[in-house]
């Protein structure tokens, strides 16, 4: 029914997207590469691009975007989507010219004087509509328990140092990750809360996020890695979110987001110790199952290195009076909050 179609495929395991061809077969679409088909009854239509992005019913996190318009046959034979979204219905049409010409100068600018400064002239309300239209894409998988979320919304607090309120959300998928998005938005995997021993953990993955976007760190990637595309709008918000939890930052900016969290930690009285544990069995894991790299998101985003597993451990002072970053029934109920 055609020659196949190109397009990226996140298999659901990890922040990893692959290149594959796929190919219309009656009912089902085929893998050209692998051979592996799958029912077009098992697919369901997401995000902006209307009927060329598509999310499976079955596995979670598993998503296919084609980088074309697809054939009148293919949109005739796959579900379609049945309702229109996207930032220019968030924000309107007019603002959304105003805000594109104001980011295409500020590109420019760029082009000079490098992503990082550009990214600090870039309105915090145009990353605020953007950073929500990522999110939306991730609107069924989002964990809604009160008591988790309410949790989760007082840890953040007491780890931000400027006073502002992040927004911060769990994402119902087993992937050991976190990342931060435009608009002091930042979304934790389940998997990173059920891989952690302990609150304090979290709250040192959580500050490290915390630190890249309140160094706006997160529009500076967007600008390297999406460019005029992100500014034009291009790119789909999935594919802008997928490319922020895969995307490695500069050593700098690693760095200067460790320091982040440990300044935030020690203002909290919350331990570094335990996150520093935390790196260390996430890269013990990596290193002992080298096949299943992909399961652990946390490394192929955010780097280890002895060097930063020593920053946490180093900056514990003896004498501290700790205290956890949640109690006991907090912790509990971000445990449970994909169960709500």
């Amino acid at each position: 029914m055609g020659d196949p179609l190109a397009a990226w495929h996140y298999d659901g395991q990890s922040a990893l997207r692959h290149r594959v061809s796929v190919s219309l077969e009656p009912g089902a679409l085929r893998f050209v590469e692998s051979g592996e088909v799958v029912p077009t009854a098992d697919l369901r239509p997401i995000g902006d691009r209307r009927d060329a992005a598509f999310a499976h019913r079955l596995r979670e996190g598993w998503r296919l975007t084609f980088d074309e318009p697809l054939p009148a046959g293919w949109i005739a034979t796959l579900p379609r989507q049945e309702h229109h979204g996207g930032i220019l219905d968030r924000i309107g049409v007019a603002p959304a010219l105003i805000g594109g010409a104001a980011l295409a100068v500020a590109l420019l600018f760029g082009l000079v004087q490098g992503t990082n400064v550009v990214a600090r002239f870039i309105p915090e309300r145009w990353e605020v509509a953007l950073g929500e239209s990522m999110t939306g894409e991730l609107g069924g998988e989002i964990c809604h328990a009160a008591a988790g979320q309410s949790a989760l919304d007082g840890l953040a607090r007491r780890l931000t140092s400027d006073g502002r309120p992040v927004t911060i959300r769990v994402v119902d998928m087993g992937m050991v990750n976190a990342a931060a998005l435009p608009g002091r938005q930042i979304i934790v995997f389940r998997g990173l809360i059920d891989r952690a021993k302990s609150p304090d953990e979290v709250a040192g993955v959580v500050g490290h996020e915390i630190g890249h976007v309140e160094n706006r760190h997160v529009m500076a990637a967007l600008l390297r890695d999406f460019g005029l595309s992100l500014i034009l709008g291009g790119a789909d918000g999935g594919a802008i979110a997928q490319g922020l939890i895969t995307s490695r930052y500069s050593r700098g900016a690693e760095r200067d987001a460790d320091v982040f969290a440990i300044d935030a930690m020690r203002r909290a009285a919350i331990s570094p110790l335990p996150t520093a544990g935390f790196f260390e069995r996430m890269a013990a894991a990596e290193k002992k199952f080298p096949r299943t790299t992909r399961l652990f998101g946390y490394i192929s985003s955010h780097p280890l290195s002895a060097e930063r597993r020593q920053r946490f451990a180093g900056s514990f002072q003896k004498g501290t009076q700790y205290r956890p970053a949640l109690d006991a029934g907090e912790w509990k109920a971000l445990r449970s909050i994909c169960k709500g």
